[in-house]
């Protein structure tokens, strides 16, 4: 398909140091020529928010043959936007990745994160890309054990392509003697319970932790995400940015017009 190496464009919401983002260049790398940018600081949960009251700077922290990277002071959207239209803009990448995310992004997690909102710019640009996220959430997991998995993915994507504006949501269980398969999914529509945690700091003041649950909505009919990564399996939800409900267009319509 290609005469040439594929141009590969890699972020992620944890950090240029995590050993997520660490594993997806070592993959990539044997596949493509990489260009990272990634947030300068922690970035989970910023969903796809922009930066615009403050400017955004970067940095380069590698030049080598096939490799660049920068840092960027924005968020996981600034980061895919700032490559795309900016610091790639005269040689598009073939594919986005982001990740190896330290935690899931199944089910409803999608709206909330940050390594989502990378590929979902990707797609934006008419860029095929994918996520990929691992379930441990530690800062010092080992996601060297994704890298097979990473690597099938991003070959077959590469080879293959995705259709018009979907995205890959990737979720890599984390299990004792290795993954039992692979099941392309939807992802699970539970929700979160117990969010807030009330304390009192030393002053007699109030604050709240987020913390929560996640109440699975589907647990028996093994349709969902949630179902089959608790069995083991890797999971892929196609996913995309629009969220009309066409469906219910003409009912609305009668509703209101």
């Amino acid at each position: 398909m290609y005469n040439k190496r594929p141009l590969i464009l890699i972020s992620n919401d944890d950090g240029y140091d995590y050993n997520g983002i660490k594993s997806l260049i070592k993959v990539a790398r044997t596949l493509g020529d990489v260009f990272v940018v990634a947030p300068a600081v922690h970035q989970s949960g910023k969903s796809s928010a922009i930066t615009f009251v403050n400017p955004v700077r970067t940095i380069k922290v590698a030049q080598e043959p096939g490799y660049t990277a920068y840092l960027a002071t924005g968020t996981p959207a600034d980061c895919v936007k700032l490559a795309l239209s900016q610091l790639m803009a005269d040689n598009m990448p073939d594919l986005v990745l982001a990740g190896i995310n330290h935690g899931y992004n199944s089910g409803l997690n999608t709206l909330y994160s940050g390594t989502m909102a990378c590929v979902f710019e990707g797609i934006l640009h008419g860029v095929p890309s994918v996520a990929f996220s691992f379930g441990d959430y530690s800062s010092d997991a080992d996601t060297s054990v994704c890298e097979p998995v990473v690597k099938h993915v991003t070959e077959r994507v590469l080879k293959g392509g995705l259709p018009k504006d979907v995205c890959l949501n990737v979720n890599i269980p984390k299990v004792d003697g290795g993954f039992k398969g692979m099941k392309v999914t939807t992802g699970d529509m539970g929700r979160w319970v117990n969010e807030w945690e009330h304390r009192v700091d030393p002053t007699g003041r109030d604050y709240y932790w987020l913390t929560g649950e996640f109440e699975i909505a589907d647990k028996n009919e093994g349709l969902t995400d949630y179902y089959w990564l608790e069995r083991g399996f890797v999971t892929v939800t196609p996913t995309h940015v629009d969220q009309t409900d066409y469906e219910s267009m003409s009912q609305i319509a009668d509703l209101l017009l």
